[in-house]
């Protein structure tokens, strides 16, 4: 995949699928912890791992070499070995089969890339440079981090549960003047700890759409 194509932002669901992780290092560990965190059902074949995932209990871990078409049945996977030639046996395989792989540190060899990530719940912000430069994207990342306090949460928890009150009546959310009460001081009221009055700018819109 040449990473001068432009890439197609998605958010994949792969709670309770099986994902397969070729490698068993630092990399691949990060790889794994960041399945597991959507719920993956996560399998790793490798013929050495670190202790770390060896050690983890929800992880299924094959220590041998990668066979070409290890990849069947897995709705994706990554290529963490350290090993382009590895990488690309397993690039291959899922093109033939239909199955998305990626390979860090090797733009060549992806059908899919992984953006940086911070997450605050169910809130997540990614930074890509579409394998470019996976530094950076770590890096605006970490930026990020400053900016994005635990405060965002919050604010999204009230949205969320604002939004299933009109929902739950029958009407659309789309339209609304969401921009007008977020622009309108709620972060800072809720940094402060007055959340209860940036709950009452949300009900207010609420009930003002529920007349």
């Amino acid at each position: 995949m040449p990473i001068e194509e432009t890439l197609y932002p998605v958010n994949l669901r792969v709670a309770g699928h099986r994902c397969l992780v070729v490698g068993g290092g630092q990399v691949a560990l990060s790889k794994v912890e960041g399945l597991l965190e959507a719920g993956a059902v996560v399998d790793v074949i490798a013929p050495d791992v670190v202790p770390e995932l060896d050690a983890r209990p929800d992880v299924t871990v094959q220590r041998r070499a990668y066979r070409s078409g290890d990849v069947a049945g897995y709705r994706l996977v990554i290529a963490a070995t350290g090993c382009q030639e590895v990488n690309a046996e397993v690039y291959r395989d899922g093109e033939s089969g239909g199955v998305w792989v990626n390979s860090a540190d090797d733009p060549e060899h992806c059908s899919f890339t992984l953006p940086s990530r911070l997450r605050r719940g169910p809130l997540m912000v990614t930074c890509s440079t579409g394998g470019h430069s996976p530094a950076l994207s770590r890096w605006l990342r970490q930026r990020l981090e400053d900016e994005i306090g635990p405060e965002y949460e919050t604010l999204l928890c009230l949205l969320s549960e604002a939004r299933e009150r009109i929902r739950a009546a029958g009407m659309y959310t789309e339209g609304l003047a969401w921009q007008d009460v977020l622009d309108s001081g709620m972060l800072e009221l809720i940094r402060s700890g007055e959340t209860g009055q940036a709950q009452a700018k949300i009900d207010r819109l609420v009930d003002h759409t529920l007349m």
